[in-house]
């Protein structure tokens, strides 16, 4: 069992740096977002289609998600400090030889693998290391606050920092800048402090990591297949869900037997805790559901450049970044469930204009009601959206929540790129068409994280502000 960690050591925990945790987090997300506006830069520079493109993206968000849980679960073998300098040192490799890729192929091996796996191994020992230094809900939320809302911010500034450094530079140049953000994170991490002694006799389930990363790849490639083979389409999914099934019976039986799983059953048996990781996974779907729509209906039906692209998704950074930065001053004022079922509100509307004025108008200003009220209602849940997650367990199973909380938003992230890709993509002729079915599918995801919100319990009241 891990050991708890000493009094010393929590405190030495209390003063660790955020930055370079917070930084983690909005390069990871940047990541996921900024190459959508060079879609059709990346396309030709090696001579590659939309298809190819998006499946790259995808699929580094989908080897985040499969490889989320057994990365958190390393943390507690190799210490979550090594766990975190370990993904860093994966993720910048991938993104040089992302920067220097002479086809789609090398292009898969460093953005998708390699830093696909190094996020998988860095994140998790983000949120548990936040978790175990703030025991308290104000300053925990304050933690979250900043790490999640950097979080929101790189995705929704993803496609305008990638637009304007493909545009003034090189699409190139945008992995270059993701390695040089790595390198300040390692420098700024020398004064992390791990308050739990890693644990190298710690079992480590295999057969349960191989079963849930291969039931998860399964679904999501399920959904790529949509637009080619149905068949297809339906065999790989039915192969997902037989997969995902037999790793619930595998935890269970490991559990019965007295050995530990990759997960707790206990885990899904916390209502407050799935209803969360809904709200999560539907957040993430719809924030990288809608970047990837609109940046595709704008390049490739409106003809925008990569940085015409990114400069609209300035509404969203601004939303996002605006309701992040009042995170802490919101959790004070208001319930946890009054700010996730309000973010969903914002994000139902967003979606709504966005559906509404593209076909009343043809200008730019039409996106950025939309867009901004997605990324204002983005960022004001999804700091309470974690906290609710990683505060309904204790620290001992900190690691385990911390892995399925983070591959739950990667997979949302996953099925917003792939399922708003599959309709765009089967039908680019479309126009508009295309351009609305996808938004009328993030319409419906919406509606059921709100629902999802508006069904979690009613925490404590916050504590009235002086």
């Amino acid at each position: 069992m891990t050991r708890a960690p000493t009094a010393h050591g929590r405190a030495a925990a209390s003063r660790r740096p955020l930055a370079p945790l917070a930084l983690a987090q909005f390069i990871c997300s940047f990541a996921g977002s900024n190459m959508n506006v060079m879609i059709n830069d990346i396309g030709e520079d090696l001579d590659t289609t939309v298809q190819g493109v998006q499946g790259t993206i995808t699929l580094f968000l989908l080897i985040m998600a499969v490889l989320m849980i057994p990365g958190s679960k390393l943390t507690d073998r190799w210490g979550r400090k090594r766990c975190f300098l370990a993904g860093l040192a994966l993720y910048g490799t991938g993104a040089l030889i992302s920067a220097f890729s002479p086809g789609l192929g090398v292009l898969i091996l460093g953005n998708s693998v390699l830093e696909g796996v190094g996020t998988a191994l860095l994140i998790p020992p983000v949120y548990i290391l936040a978790t175990m230094a703030y025991d308290d809900l104000p300053s925990r939320a304050r933690a979250f606050g900043v790490i999640s809302g950097l979080g929101g911010v790189g995705a929704a500034a993803g496609p305008l920092i990638g637009g304007f450094i493909a545009t003034a530079i090189d699409w190139r140049a945008a992995f270059l800048f993701q390695a040089a953000v790595v390198v300040l994170i390692v420098f700024l991490s020398r004064r992390l402090v791990d308050p739990v002694a890693p644990d190298p006799e710690r079992p480590f389930d295999a057969a349960g990591a191989v079963l849930s990363a291969a039931g998860m790849f399964f679904v999501v490639f399920g959904i790529l297949q949509a637009d080619d083979d149905a068949a297809r389409m339906g065999m790989f999914l039915a192969a997902g869900a037989v997969l995902l099934a037999w790793f619930f019976l595998h935890i269970r039986s490991r559990e019965r037997a007295g050995k530990e799983p990759l997960l707790s059953t206990g885990l899904f048996r916390n209502r407050t805790c799935n209803l969360g990781l809904v709200t999560q996974n539907m957040q993430w779907l719809i924030l990288m559901g809608t970047s990837f729509t609109v940046s595709v209906f704008l390049q490739t039906v409106r003809g925008y450049n990569a940085i015409e692209t990114g400069v609209i998704f300035t509404a969203a950074t601004v939303g996002a970044l605006v309701s992040s930065l009042a995170a802490e001053r919101l959790a004070r004022r208001h319930s946890q469930k009054a700010l996730i079922s309000a973010g969903f509100a914002m994000a139902v509307a967003g979606v709504a204009i966005l559906l509404a004025l593209v076909g009343a108008s043809s200008r730019v200003v039409a996106f950025t009601p939309g867009l901004l009220l997605i990324g204002l209602g983005v960022g004001v849940m999804l700091t309470p959206s974690v906290n609710v997650v990683q505060s309904s367990f204790p620290e001992e199973l900190q690691g385990e929540i911390s892995g399925l909380s983070r591959s739950v938003s990667n997979l949302g992230s996953s099925f917003g790129t792939a399922i708003v890709g599959t309709i765009l993509v089967s039908g680019p002729a479309g126009g508009n068409r295309s351009y609305a079915l996808a938004m009328v599918a993030l319409a419906v995801f919406a509606l059921v994280g709100l629902a999802a919100s508006v069904a979690l319990p009613s925490g404590p009241k916050p504590p009235r502000s002086a």
